[in-house]
């Protein structure tokens, strides 16, 4: 959650006073309480930033409540998260049965307990563990912080070994690509370990080349991070080559460096979708695996998962000897407390689905990552994603090879995603080179900004530096975007490109000018007054400045 700073309604009222859309409303005391429908007299006077005095009906905060969410985007719509939206009726179901357990309470709710180690089993199993380990692991309330413990264990058994051999211990750090989810630089920056971003180009398709990050490594090395599906672009990141390459640089410098893979995404595509590939425990330096449950996992947000192919990857500092709740048990996560019910919704997922049922939908979303990505890249845009390009015949792995000379052309049709380029079912795109070039005014910030008046929910952002000039689009095909969302938002963003090419097909034009100023307000949204969004954040111009900050490489800023 971002932070969110403490409102003064008294400060909100007066400063609400001198803004000039506040002359359309009559009464300027709106700004601090709470309106509800006209027949609602409880909450006609309830405040909106200090506890009342009095509550109201039960029914009165309910459809106060309500009717505030509607201000919010539909999530079916939200092209712009890997977040799940939609669970099946008896999933919520069995959500709202358990909501009020608590997972760590293990001596009270054991069949809770039951069930998420039945989870990690199946994980494991789907992560291929080795037979001769001791995989273990536990559900997080994300991915993020699922890679807070994954790190923090790498940095422990760096510490030792430096400890055991008597060399200094001070100056750990962590190789990852620029193109990283912010989750992987908040470790490095809370737990005091050097972040080396390696450098991704778009000849690289804005991922981590392997080979590039061999030059950040060195003795204080605690490990590298590999991403199984960029949040940018889709692409997963070379984990076998990763540890070829190390296990050559541990035989010319005796280095031994081990992996740690961020799978916030791809965890649970590419067992079913890619199963010949190897990313996971059978790669001899991968030690260490995270993935979100609430993302292509299909759970409701809060859940993420962690496991360690083997006992030994975590250092016995790191865990906590429970007693308190009526039994000996121990635990390594960064919380106490968590809900039990997205576990049992991921157990429920397990149960329904199975491995075909999530291979099939993998399937369905690849496969309309493919149908959109063909009709885009046929139009305005230059699609930058890569899984509707053939696999190079080399790549395809099928119990049938009969078509593998076929792989050469673009227009394959085949469903398995092998005979395709590995990666999420993300579509990432930009305005073709051709299109910018005739129509330079048009900013392609402003087809986010209609889309949204149209419902869709769709970012535009900056590549990772070194490429940050790109800008690009993205959507991520999730289970909800079926086929025909998928033609409505085709005919949408096309209607708005052609739109945008009317409006403003005399740049010089007077109108033309307007247009782009018009366009370039409501997509910066500059103007509109936001009084509980503007008054709500917390101003970076007084958080406490110990001098000159460490910076930051993602697209995470610094503040």
């Amino acid at each position: 959650m971002p932070f969110s700073r403490h409102i003064d309604a008294d400060l909100v009222i007066e400063q609400s006073k001198e803004h000039p859309h506040e002359k359309y409303f009559g009464n300027q005391a709106r700004t601090a309480i709470h309106q509800s429908w006209s027949r609602d007299e409880d909450a006609q006077t309830i405040p909106k930033y200090q506890l009342p005095d009095v509550g109201i009906p039960s029914k009165s905060a309910y459809k106060l409540l309500h009717d505030e969410m509607n201000l919010d985007g539909n999530p079916t719509l939200n092209l712009a998260s890997f977040v799940h939206t939609w669970m099946p009726e008896e999933a919520t179901k069995l959500i709202m049965e358990t909501i009020n357990k608590n997972a760590v309470d293990l001596d009270e709710y054991p069949a809770s307990q039951t069930i998420h180690n039945r989870c990690i089993s199946m994980i494991g199993h789907l992560w291929n563990v080795p037979r001769d380990c001791n995989a273990l692991g536990t559900a997080t309330a994300g991915s993020s912080e699922a890679i807070m413990l994954g790190g923090l264990a790498m940095k422990k058994r760096w510490q030792e070994t430096r400890k055991a051999t008597g060399k200094d211990y001070f100056y750990p750090n962590i190789v990852f690509g620029a193109n990283a989810q912010v989750a992987l630089e908040k470790f490095a920056r809370y737990w005091d370990v050097e972040a080396r971003l390696v450098p991704v180009h778009a000849q690289t398709d804005f991922v981590m080349h392997p080979f590039d990050a061999l030059k950040y490594i060195d003795e204080n090395t605690i490990g590298v991070m590999v991403i199984m599906g960029s949040t940018y672009t889709g692409h997963f990141e070379d984990v076998q080559l990763m540890s070829d390459l190390l296990d050559d640089l541990q035989t010319r410098t005796g280095l031994d460096i081990p992996i740690h893979v961020d799978a916030a995404s791809g965890g649970f595509i590419a067992p079913f979708a890619y199963p010949n590939l190897k990313w996971a425990f059978d790669v001899p330096r991968v030690v260490s695996i995270n993935t979100s449950g609430h993302k292509f996992g299909l759970v409701y947000p809060g859940l993420g998962w962690i496991l360690w192919k083997d006992e030994h990857f975590l250092h016995k500092d790191l865990m906590f000897e429970l007693h308190y709740l009526g039994s000996t048990e121990y635990s390594y996560t960064l919380n106490f407390s968590k809900p039990a019910a997205p576990i049992i919704a991921q157990m429920y997922n397990f149960l329904n689905l199975g491995f075909e049922g999530y291979r099939k939908i993998a399937f369905r979303d690849l496969r309309n990552a493919r149908l959109l990505s063909r009709a885009l890249e046929g139009t305005y845009f230059k699609v930058l994603s890569n899984v509707h390009h053939p696999a190079s015949p080399e790549n395809v792995e099928s119990p049938s090879k009969k078509t593998v000379s076929a792989k050469k052309h673009a227009a394959t049709d085949e469903d398995d995603p092998e005979y395709y380029q590995r990666g999420l079912p993300v579509v990432s795109f930009r305005f073709s080179n051709e299109f910018k070039q005739e129509y330079p005014h048009i900013q392609q910030v402003w087809v986010q900004t209609i889309l949204r008046a149209k419902g869709w929910i769709m970012p535009n952002y900056g590549a990772p530096p070194a490429e940050e000039k790109t800008e690009m689009l993205r959507i991520v095909v999730r289970e909800s975007l079926s086929a025909d969302l998928i033609e409505r938002l085709i005919a949408d963003i096309l209607e708005t490109v052609e739109a945008l090419r009317a409006t403003n097909s005399d740049a010089n034009s007077e109108s033309a000018v307007g247009g782009a100023s018009s366009m370039l307000t409501a997509s910066t949204g500059s103007g509109v007054n936001q009084p509980d969004r503007k008054h709500g954040r917390p101003n970076q111009k007084n958080f406490a400045d110990g001098g000159v900050g460490i910076g930051q490489s993602t697209y995470a800023k610094q503040c």
